[in-house]
Protein backbone atom coordinates (compact mmCIF):
# COMPACT_ATOMS: atom_id res chain seq x y z
CA UNK A 1 0.00 0.00 0.00
CA UNK A 2 3.18 2.21 0.76
CA UNK A 3 3.84 2.46 -3.07
CA UNK A 4 0.38 2.94 -4.08
CA UNK A 5 0.51 6.20 -1.88
CA UNK A 6 3.68 7.18 -3.19
CA UNK A 7 1.87 6.27 -6.95
CA UNK A 8 -1.28 8.63 -5.86
CA UNK A 9 1.71 11.48 -5.42
CA UNK A 10 3.21 11.03 -8.43
CA UNK A 11 -0.05 10.78 -10.67
CA UNK A 12 -0.81 14.32 -9.07
CA UNK A 13 2.74 15.30 -9.83
CA UNK A 14 1.64 14.07 -13.67
CA UNK A 15 -0.94 15.48 -14.12
CA UNK A 16 0.31 18.78 -13.49
CA UNK A 17 2.47 18.42 -15.68
CA UNK A 18 0.11 17.47 -18.25
CA UNK A 19 -2.04 20.72 -17.71
CA UNK A 20 -4.50 19.49 -15.36
CA UNK A 21 -5.07 21.70 -11.86
CA UNK A 22 -6.22 19.04 -9.77
CA UNK A 23 -6.97 15.68 -9.56
CA UNK A 24 -8.89 13.31 -7.02
CA UNK A 25 -9.22 9.65 -6.21
CA UNK A 26 -12.40 7.79 -5.30
CA UNK A 27 -14.16 4.61 -5.20
CA UNK A 28 -17.27 3.65 -7.51
CA UNK A 29 -19.80 4.07 -4.71
CA UNK A 30 -22.11 6.21 -6.39
CA UNK A 31 -25.68 4.82 -4.28
CA UNK A 32 -25.88 8.44 -2.45
CA UNK A 33 -26.04 10.01 -6.20
CA UNK A 34 -28.63 7.53 -7.81
CA UNK A 35 -32.07 8.60 -6.40
CA UNK A 36 -31.46 12.55 -6.97
CA UNK A 37 -30.81 11.40 -10.89
CA UNK A 38 -33.18 8.84 -10.88
CA UNK A 39 -35.95 11.73 -9.57
CA UNK A 40 -34.77 13.89 -12.21
CA UNK A 41 -35.32 11.41 -15.24
CA UNK A 42 -38.52 10.59 -13.99
CA UNK A 43 -39.82 14.41 -14.11
CA UNK A 44 -38.86 14.43 -17.48
CA UNK A 45 -36.04 17.24 -17.31
CA UNK A 46 -34.03 15.93 -19.29
CA UNK A 47 -36.23 16.37 -22.86
CA UNK A 48 -35.21 15.12 -25.96
CA UNK A 49 -32.06 13.88 -24.46
CA UNK A 50 -32.90 10.21 -24.34
CA UNK A 51 -29.51 9.05 -24.12
CA UNK A 52 -29.51 10.01 -20.47
CA UNK A 53 -32.00 7.25 -19.89
CA UNK A 54 -29.85 4.40 -21.33
CA UNK A 55 -27.46 2.50 -19.32
CA UNK A 56 -27.95 3.83 -16.37
CA UNK A 57 -26.61 0.62 -14.69
CA UNK A 58 -23.62 1.56 -16.10
CA UNK A 59 -23.50 5.20 -14.79
CA UNK A 60 -24.08 3.84 -11.39
CA UNK A 61 -21.98 1.54 -11.28
CA UNK A 62 -18.48 2.18 -13.05
CA UNK A 63 -17.69 -1.41 -12.45
CA UNK A 64 -19.89 -2.55 -14.80
CA UNK A 65 -18.75 -0.35 -17.44
CA UNK A 66 -14.94 -1.03 -17.23
CA UNK A 67 -14.95 -4.48 -15.40
CA UNK A 68 -12.58 -4.88 -12.49
CA UNK A 69 -12.46 -0.60 -11.50
CA UNK A 70 -12.36 -0.06 -8.03
CA UNK A 71 -10.89 3.73 -8.18
CA UNK A 72 -11.73 6.30 -10.56
CA UNK A 73 -9.26 9.61 -11.17
CA UNK A 74 -10.94 12.63 -11.48
CA UNK A 75 -9.09 15.60 -13.18
CA UNK A 76 -9.97 18.90 -14.21
CA UNK A 77 -8.94 21.90 -16.53
CA UNK A 78 -9.50 25.17 -16.80
CA UNK A 79 -10.79 26.42 -20.14
CA UNK A 80 -11.74 30.25 -19.64
CA UNK A 81 -9.49 32.21 -21.70
CA UNK A 82 -10.21 35.56 -20.80
CA UNK A 83 -12.42 36.86 -17.59
CA UNK A 84 -14.12 39.66 -19.08
CA UNK A 85 -15.16 38.66 -22.02
CA UNK A 86 -18.26 36.86 -21.39
CA UNK A 87 -19.86 40.02 -19.94
CA UNK A 88 -18.64 42.17 -22.42
CA UNK A 89 -20.15 39.47 -25.18
CA UNK A 90 -23.56 39.04 -23.87
CA UNK A 91 -24.26 43.50 -23.06
CA UNK A 92 -24.29 43.99 -26.81
CA UNK A 93 -26.95 42.68 -28.46
CA UNK A 94 -25.81 42.48 -31.88
CA UNK A 95 -22.72 40.47 -30.72
CA UNK A 96 -23.12 36.66 -30.96
CA UNK A 97 -22.39 34.83 -27.63
CA UNK A 98 -21.05 31.32 -28.08
CA UNK A 99 -20.82 29.55 -25.15
CA UNK A 100 -16.98 29.94 -23.87
CA UNK A 101 -15.84 26.38 -24.05
CA UNK A 102 -16.64 25.95 -27.42
CA UNK A 103 -14.73 28.70 -28.70
CA UNK A 104 -11.37 26.59 -29.00
CA UNK A 105 -11.15 23.31 -30.72
CA UNK A 106 -13.22 20.78 -29.41
CA UNK A 107 -12.14 19.83 -25.46
CA UNK A 108 -12.84 15.90 -25.73
CA UNK A 109 -9.73 15.17 -28.01
CA UNK A 110 -7.45 17.19 -25.87
CA UNK A 111 -8.52 15.71 -22.30
CA UNK A 112 -8.69 12.63 -23.11
CA UNK A 113 -5.36 12.39 -25.10
CA UNK A 114 -4.18 13.86 -22.15
CA UNK A 115 -5.50 11.35 -19.71
CA UNK A 116 -4.24 8.47 -21.82
CA UNK A 117 -0.98 9.49 -21.55
CA UNK A 118 -1.10 9.99 -17.36
CA UNK A 119 -2.57 6.35 -17.89
CA UNK A 120 0.35 5.01 -19.90
CA UNK A 121 2.56 6.80 -17.24
CA UNK A 122 0.44 5.29 -13.90
CA UNK A 123 0.85 1.79 -15.88
CA UNK A 124 4.92 2.16 -16.60
CA UNK A 125 4.98 3.37 -12.71
CA UNK A 126 2.87 0.24 -11.86
CA UNK A 127 4.73 -2.28 -14.19
CA UNK A 128 3.69 -5.92 -12.24
CA UNK A 129 0.55 -4.54 -10.87
CA UNK A 130 -1.36 -5.91 -13.85
CA UNK A 131 -3.33 -2.32 -13.71
CA UNK A 132 -6.27 -1.64 -16.18
CA UNK A 133 -7.09 2.06 -17.36
CA UNK A 134 -9.74 3.43 -19.36
CA UNK A 135 -10.04 7.54 -19.78
CA UNK A 136 -13.49 9.56 -20.17
CA UNK A 137 -14.44 12.86 -20.48
CA UNK A 138 -18.21 13.78 -21.50
CA UNK A 139 -17.64 10.51 -23.75
CA UNK A 140 -19.59 7.62 -22.19
CA UNK A 141 -22.57 6.84 -19.16
CA UNK A 142 -20.41 8.46 -16.68
CA UNK A 143 -21.84 10.66 -13.79
CA UNK A 144 -19.02 13.07 -13.65
CA UNK A 145 -19.58 15.69 -11.65
CA UNK A 146 -20.56 13.14 -8.58
CA UNK A 147 -17.39 11.26 -9.32
CA UNK A 148 -15.67 14.21 -9.13
CA UNK A 149 -17.38 16.21 -5.74
CA UNK A 150 -16.53 12.25 -4.35
CA UNK A 151 -12.88 13.08 -4.75
CA UNK A 152 -13.10 16.11 -3.13
CA UNK A 153 -12.87 18.56 -6.64
CA UNK A 154 -15.96 20.86 -5.45
CA UNK A 155 -19.17 20.30 -4.82
CA UNK A 156 -22.35 19.95 -7.50
CA UNK A 157 -23.97 23.50 -6.75
CA UNK A 158 -27.47 24.80 -7.05
CA UNK A 159 -27.05 26.23 -10.64
CA UNK A 160 -25.93 21.54 -10.64
CA UNK A 161 -22.33 22.61 -11.94
CA UNK A 162 -19.36 21.33 -9.84
CA UNK A 163 -18.15 24.10 -8.30
CA UNK A 164 -14.26 24.63 -6.15
CA UNK A 165 -13.26 26.91 -3.74
CA UNK A 166 -10.24 28.06 -5.37
CA UNK A 167 -11.32 27.60 -9.01
CA UNK A 168 -14.69 28.44 -9.43
CA UNK A 169 -16.39 26.22 -12.44
CA UNK A 170 -15.00 27.60 -15.40
CA UNK A 171 -13.05 23.93 -16.48
CA UNK A 172 -13.36 20.83 -18.07
CA UNK A 173 -13.78 17.28 -16.10
CA UNK A 174 -12.32 13.87 -16.89
CA UNK A 175 -12.24 10.57 -15.68
CA UNK A 176 -9.59 6.93 -15.64
CA UNK A 177 -10.75 4.43 -14.66
CA UNK A 178 -8.65 2.00 -13.18
CA UNK A 179 -8.68 -1.23 -10.75
CA UNK A 180 -5.36 0.33 -9.14
CA UNK A 181 -6.56 0.34 -5.57
CA UNK A 182 -5.24 3.63 -5.09
CA UNK A 183 -5.78 5.86 -1.47
CA UNK A 184 -9.08 7.33 -1.84
CA UNK A 185 -9.03 11.59 -1.29
CA UNK A 186 -12.24 12.38 0.88
CA UNK A 187 -14.43 15.32 -0.23
CA UNK A 188 -12.95 18.53 1.13
CA UNK A 189 -15.68 20.96 0.30
CA UNK A 190 -19.65 21.36 1.25
CA UNK A 191 -21.53 18.05 -0.37
CA UNK A 192 -24.70 18.41 -2.58
CA UNK A 193 -26.96 20.01 -0.41
CA UNK A 194 -25.88 23.24 -1.47
CA UNK A 195 -23.87 24.45 2.25
CA UNK A 196 -21.02 25.60 -0.20
CA UNK A 197 -23.13 28.23 -2.32
CA UNK A 198 -25.04 29.44 1.00
CA UNK A 199 -27.76 31.92 0.89
CA UNK A 200 -26.40 33.07 -2.76
CA UNK A 201 -29.04 32.33 -5.32
CA UNK A 202 -27.16 34.36 -8.27
CA UNK A 203 -27.57 31.75 -10.43
CA UNK A 204 -31.34 31.07 -10.17
CA UNK A 205 -32.16 34.77 -10.55
CA UNK A 206 -30.41 35.73 -13.58
CA UNK A 207 -31.06 32.71 -15.38
CA UNK A 208 -32.59 33.86 -18.64
CA UNK A 209 -35.47 31.55 -18.37
CA UNK A 210 -35.84 30.14 -15.29
CA UNK A 211 -34.63 26.59 -15.90
CA UNK A 212 -32.65 26.31 -12.14
CA UNK A 213 -36.25 25.40 -10.95
CA UNK A 214 -34.85 24.55 -7.15
CA UNK A 215 -31.73 24.30 -5.76
CA UNK A 216 -29.57 21.40 -7.81
CA UNK A 217 -32.91 21.48 -9.73
CA UNK A 218 -32.13 22.08 -13.47
CA UNK A 219 -35.00 21.67 -15.99
CA UNK A 220 -33.04 21.27 -19.56
CA UNK A 221 -36.05 21.75 -21.46
CA UNK A 222 -35.80 25.39 -20.47
CA UNK A 223 -32.13 25.59 -20.49
CA UNK A 224 -30.28 27.68 -23.07
CA UNK A 225 -27.35 25.34 -23.94
CA UNK A 226 -29.97 22.71 -23.93
CA UNK A 227 -32.93 24.70 -26.73
CA UNK A 228 -29.70 25.85 -28.67
CA UNK A 229 -27.28 22.85 -28.87
CA UNK A 230 -29.58 19.61 -27.49
CA UNK A 231 -32.69 20.48 -29.68
CA UNK A 232 -33.62 19.61 -33.01
CA UNK A 233 -36.57 21.35 -33.59
CA UNK A 234 -38.13 24.68 -33.26
CA UNK A 235 -37.45 26.56 -29.53
CA UNK A 236 -40.73 27.00 -28.08
CA UNK A 237 -41.81 30.36 -28.73
CA UNK A 238 -41.96 31.92 -24.94
CA UNK A 239 -37.94 30.46 -24.69
CA UNK A 240 -37.58 33.03 -27.69
CA UNK A 241 -36.48 36.28 -26.78
CA UNK A 242 -35.38 35.26 -23.46
CA UNK A 243 -32.15 33.50 -25.18
CA UNK A 244 -31.23 37.07 -26.23
CA UNK A 245 -27.94 36.81 -28.40
CA UNK A 246 -26.51 33.06 -27.49
CA UNK A 247 -26.13 31.24 -30.39
CA UNK A 248 -24.42 28.40 -29.00
CA UNK A 249 -24.93 27.39 -25.00
CA UNK A 250 -25.56 29.97 -22.43
CA UNK A 251 -22.71 30.52 -19.60
CA UNK A 252 -25.01 32.99 -17.32
CA UNK A 253 -25.17 30.49 -14.59
CA UNK A 254 -21.21 30.88 -14.16
CA UNK A 255 -20.85 34.12 -14.95
CA UNK A 256 -22.73 35.79 -12.31
CA UNK A 257 -21.55 33.18 -10.00
CA UNK A 258 -19.17 34.73 -6.90
CA UNK A 259 -16.87 31.36 -6.69
CA UNK A 260 -15.94 32.21 -10.20
CA UNK A 261 -13.65 35.47 -8.76
CA UNK A 262 -11.65 32.72 -8.23
CA UNK A 263 -11.43 30.93 -11.63
CA UNK A 264 -7.75 30.19 -13.23
CA UNK A 265 -7.12 31.28 -17.14
CA UNK A 266 -6.18 28.87 -19.11
CA UNK A 267 -2.79 29.55 -21.26
CA UNK A 268 -3.88 26.10 -23.45
CA UNK A 269 -3.25 27.17 -27.15
CA UNK A 270 -6.56 24.75 -28.21
CA UNK A 271 -9.01 26.35 -25.97
CA UNK A 272 -8.00 29.99 -27.26
CA UNK A 273 -10.98 31.19 -29.96
CA UNK A 274 -10.73 30.57 -33.51
CA UNK A 275 -12.29 32.64 -36.25
CA UNK A 276 -12.98 35.79 -34.00
CA UNK A 277 -16.06 34.00 -32.58
CA UNK A 278 -15.34 35.89 -29.12
CA UNK A 279 -15.75 39.08 -31.48
CA UNK A 280 -18.27 38.49 -34.15
CA UNK A 281 -21.21 40.07 -34.89
CA UNK A 282 -24.48 38.37 -35.26
CA UNK A 283 -24.82 39.41 -39.32
CA UNK A 284 -21.35 38.30 -39.51
CA UNK A 285 -22.21 34.91 -38.56
CA UNK A 286 -25.06 34.88 -40.41
CA UNK A 287 -23.04 35.77 -43.21
CA UNK A 288 -21.73 32.40 -43.62
CA UNK A 289 -22.52 29.63 -46.10
CA UNK A 290 -23.17 26.17 -45.78
CA UNK A 291 -19.36 26.03 -46.79
CA UNK A 292 -17.51 28.59 -44.30
CA UNK A 293 -19.93 26.85 -41.19
CA UNK A 294 -18.14 23.60 -42.08
CA UNK A 295 -14.72 24.96 -42.38
CA UNK A 296 -14.81 26.65 -39.66
CA UNK A 297 -16.51 24.55 -37.18
CA UNK A 298 -14.04 21.77 -37.82
CA UNK A 299 -12.21 20.25 -34.93
CA UNK A 300 -15.06 22.65 -32.87
CA UNK A 301 -17.88 21.27 -29.85
CA UNK A 302 -19.89 23.71 -32.33
CA UNK A 303 -20.38 20.76 -34.94
CA UNK A 304 -22.45 19.01 -32.22
CA UNK A 305 -25.15 21.37 -34.42
CA UNK A 306 -26.36 21.11 -37.84
CA UNK A 307 -26.31 24.03 -40.34
CA UNK A 308 -30.19 24.68 -39.80
CA UNK A 309 -29.91 24.49 -35.70
CA UNK A 310 -27.02 27.48 -36.29
CA UNK A 311 -29.32 29.06 -38.31
CA UNK A 312 -32.45 29.12 -36.39
CA UNK A 313 -30.27 29.82 -33.56
CA UNK A 314 -28.66 33.03 -35.07
CA UNK A 315 -32.27 34.55 -36.23
CA UNK A 316 -33.67 34.00 -32.60
CA UNK A 317 -30.64 35.73 -31.61
CA UNK A 318 -30.79 38.68 -34.66
CA UNK A 319 -34.72 39.03 -33.53
CA UNK A 320 -33.63 39.66 -30.14
CA UNK A 321 -31.10 42.26 -31.93
CA UNK A 322 -30.99 45.65 -33.16
CA UNK A 323 -34.05 46.24 -35.43
CA UNK A 324 -31.90 47.47 -38.28
CA UNK A 325 -32.22 47.64 -41.81
CA UNK A 326 -28.81 45.26 -42.09
CA UNK A 327 -30.73 42.46 -40.01
CA UNK A 328 -34.06 42.72 -41.58
CA UNK A 329 -32.66 42.60 -45.50
CA UNK A 330 -30.47 39.51 -44.16
CA UNK A 331 -33.38 37.60 -42.25
CA UNK A 332 -35.65 38.26 -45.36
CA UNK A 333 -32.92 36.57 -47.92
CA UNK A 334 -32.12 33.86 -46.05
CA UNK A 335 -35.61 32.79 -46.35
CA UNK A 336 -34.95 31.72 -49.91
CA UNK A 337 -33.94 27.69 -49.58
CA UNK A 338 -34.36 27.59 -46.18
CA UNK A 339 -35.71 24.73 -44.25
CA UNK A 340 -39.35 25.17 -42.98
CA UNK A 341 -37.95 25.02 -39.00
CA UNK A 342 -35.85 27.57 -40.21
CA UNK A 343 -38.38 29.77 -41.69
CA UNK A 344 -40.05 29.58 -38.53
CA UNK A 345 -37.65 31.55 -36.79
CA UNK A 346 -36.58 33.81 -39.59
CA UNK A 347 -40.17 34.62 -39.88
CA UNK A 348 -40.27 35.30 -36.42
CA UNK A 349 -37.19 37.57 -35.90
CA UNK A 350 -38.43 39.59 -38.92
CA UNK A 351 -42.27 40.26 -37.08
CA UNK A 352 -40.38 41.01 -33.61
CA UNK A 353 -37.85 43.65 -35.23
CA UNK A 354 -40.46 45.44 -37.61
CA UNK A 355 -42.87 45.64 -34.65
CA UNK A 356 -39.62 47.41 -32.64
CA UNK A 357 -38.90 49.65 -35.09
CA UNK A 358 -42.22 50.80 -35.79
CA UNK A 359 -42.74 49.65 -39.20
CA UNK A 360 -44.96 47.14 -40.60
CA UNK A 361 -43.90 43.74 -42.58
CA UNK A 362 -43.68 43.90 -46.45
Amino acid sequence: MADLAALRKDIETWAGELGFQQIGVTDVDLSAHEPRVRAWLERGFQGTMSYLERNLDKRFHPEKLETETCRVIVARMDYLTDPTSPRAALENPDRAYVSRYALGRDYHKLIRGRLATLARRIDSAAAGMQGRYRAFTDSAPVLEKALAEKAGLGWIGKNTLLLNSKGGSWFFLGEIYTNLPLPLDEPGEPGEDGAGCGNCNACMTVCPTDAIVAPGQLDARRCISYLTIELKEAIPEPLRAPIGNRIFGCDDCQIYCPWNRFAGVTNEPDFQPRHGLEAATLLDLFGWSPETFERNTRGSAIRRISWDQWRRNLAVALGNGSPSAAALGALREARAGASAMVCEHIDWAIKRLTRRSGGSEP
